[in-house]
């Protein structure tokens, strides 16, 4: 969820002001929810269903009240701090709080409104009742506090004060109930360092070069039918996504662009993350995270700014899950450092496995950019009949079939061979989805090259990004290419092996531009100057997706390819039949 503030309205989650008001603003506390942090934080068994805390049902109208009433309170300089009731309830918001501000804070529980009778201390302080939030107000604001909230119908109670003794202090009908100094439970809370073990390799996995013939015609649909792949119609279609009139770009494209009105300004964002990347070689798989993110907006006319990440990863108590855990975040930071975009917050969901295995690693990676120009604004289709059609980057091969130097040389070796054996087909959609197979090094990746050539080139390859780029909503359009194997990935294939290669491989640090004949040489001579390869494939246009590499010609009807990209994902959903439905991801 991404919003937008006013630098004057900014507020920040401390309990300062010695002798502030703490107000308790929402709904009633509930039993819902009750300790969910908590057991979010452990292995789950086949006996877990058991300890499962009632689920938190969440009421869209109370919390759009609640919204809106916090934001005109922030608008009358009466908020000292600020703080949600999320995970652990009370107790995170309370003493979180007090130890960002150095101070201490003292809640009397008999004041919470409760939706339930009979509560004891421990379920007030750990319930997770939704919409509720925490306010220290400016001593003297008292009165317009109460105003604001009873106008837009929001349950309001003063239930505290902040104090100067650091300590976190619960009252109920005024003994002390708790008492614990706030940083113990905040900044001060245990840093583990746990062991790591590293997961064996299927990079040198022979597999790759034996695989059964499939034709590249039926490969292409089957990837467009993927719903990794696929258009996202089905779930985007079913929520306004042009409310308050600020969207510019329709969803579909490589980011939303919206135009933010009081600022003046565009802004683009994006989320991005390949579990299955992660899956094979964590740090690479965070590195390529954030390289993708950066240029989903970097296609649509963006300058990168900052990044959110949400972290998905297994129980980190197992050595080989904190093992891909530090070093997808290792590979997250090193990118971001190289693109020069902060993390500014995050959240982090662990123990996400059952009996039946963990999760992939998922490090998924949202950012934000902003756009100068509206001129500047770009989306993914090809517009016009004619336009020639140029990869910028290589085919495959210089910067993936590379080593990263910061390996091993014993890895480094492992890697390069398995590279070459597999025509840079490792961690793919195409082996994936066509034959199953989770196996090879993901796609090398140069941050330094990376920095000059952006792309939108991703799962699927080079085939995935041709037709997605015919699937104009302003009308379908087809275009004819012609491209050649690169000859250091052919690796004794045969023609059909060499296209399905060079079709279907994710080598990274590529783009797929459409330009105007007149503006051809003017483009050549910009990318040659910077030292940028690329290559013209050929020309838009027709109402066909024809593709010659080397001897072998594939051809597709756009309408066709556009049906199965499109109603993918709605007919998995709808369908009865187990083989129609959603597969594993």
């Amino acid at each position: 969820c991404l919003g937008v503030l006013r630098h004057e309205q900014l507020a920040r989650g401390a309990a300062s002001g010695v002798g502030n008001p703490v107000f308790y603003v929402g709904a009633e506390t509930g039993r819902d929810g009750l300790a969910g942090a908590a057991f979010a934080s452990r292995e789950l068994t086949e006996q877990s269903r058991e300890d499962r805390p009632a689920v938190q049902v969440g009421d869209p109208f109370k919390e759009k009240l609640l919204l809106e009433a916090c934001l005109e309170l922030l608008g009358h300089d009466a908020v000292a701090g600020i703080q949600d009731m999320g995970a652990a309830g009370l107790t995170c918001s309370t003493c979180e709080t007090a130890s960002r501000a150095g101070s201490g804070i003292e809640i009397d529980l008999a004041k919470v409104p409760k939706r339930e009778p009979g509560m004891s201390p421990y379920e007030i302080l750990l319930s997770e009742s939704q919409e509720r939030m925490l306010i220290i107000a400016k001593r003297g604001k008292e009165k317009l506090v109460r105003a604001i909230f009873e106008k837009w119908d929001v349950p309001c109670v003063e239930i505290g004060r902040v104090t100067d003794d650091g300590l976190m202090r619960v009252r109920n009908n005024g003994s002390i109930a708790a008492e614990i100094p706030a940083r113990a439970l905040a900044d001060e809370a245990p840093l583990y360092s746990r062991e790591a073990k590293s997961l064996p390799t299927t990079w040198d996995d022979r597999r790759i070069d034996n695989l059964p013939f499939l034709d590249n015609h039926e490969a292409l649909r089957q990837l467009l039918r993927d719903p990794t792949i696929a258009s996202k119609n089905w779930v985007y279609r079913q929520y306004d996504h042009t409310v308050r009139t600020g969207t510019l770009v329709k969803p579909g494209s490589d980011a939303a662009v919206f135009f933010v009105r009081y600022a003046n300004k565009i802004l683009a964002a994006t989320t991005d993350c390949n579990s299955l990347y992660c899956a094979l070689d964590p740090r690479v798989g965070g590195k390529i995270a954030v390289a993708e993110a950066a240029r989903n907006l970097i296609c649509s006319g963006a300058r990168p700014l900052a990044v959110t990440d949400n972290l998905n990863f297994g129980n980190p108590y197992k050595p080989e899950n904190f093992w891909q855990l530090r070093e997808a975040v290792e590979g997250v930071a090193e990118s971001c450092r190289a693109f020069g975009t902060p993390v500014t917050g995050g959240n982090v969901s662990l123990y996400n496995e059952s009996p039946a295995g963990v999760v992939d690693p998922t490090p998924t990676i949202g950012m934000v950019g902003l756009i100068d120009k509206e001129e500047h604004i770009t989306t993914q289709w090809f517009k016009n009949e004619g336009d020639v059609i140029i990869l910028v980057g290589e085919i495959a091969g210089a910067v993936a079939a590379g080593a990263d130097r910061s390996r091993e040389e014993t890895n480094e070796k492992k890697e390069s061979e398995a590279n070459a054996l597999g025509c840079s087909l490792g961690g793919s959609r195409y082996l994936k989805v066509c034959h199953g197979l989770k196996i090879g090094p993901p796609p090398r990746m140069d941050l330094g090259h990376e920095i000059k050539i952006q792309n939108a080139v991703r799962e699927g390859g080079l085939a995935v990004a041709l037709a997605e780029c015919c699937f104009n909503p302003d009308g379908l359009v087809g275009a004819e290419i012609n491209v050649t194997p690169p000859s250091g990935l052919r690796s004794g294939f045969d023609r059909k092996r060499d296209a399905c290669a060079t079709l279907f491989n994710e080598s990274q640090s590529r783009i797929l531009i459409s330009i105007t004949p007149e503006n051809l040489q003017k483009t050549a001579s910009t990318l040659q100057e910077r030292q940028v390869p690329f290559r013209q494939l050929g020309r838009v246009g027709g109402d066909q997706l024809c593709i010659r590499v080397g001897g072998e010609t594939s051809s597709w009807p756009i309408v066709s390819l556009h049906d199965d990209w499109w109603n993918a994902i709605r007919r998995a959903v709808e369908s009865d039949s187990a083989a129609e439905g959603i597969p594993s991801l």
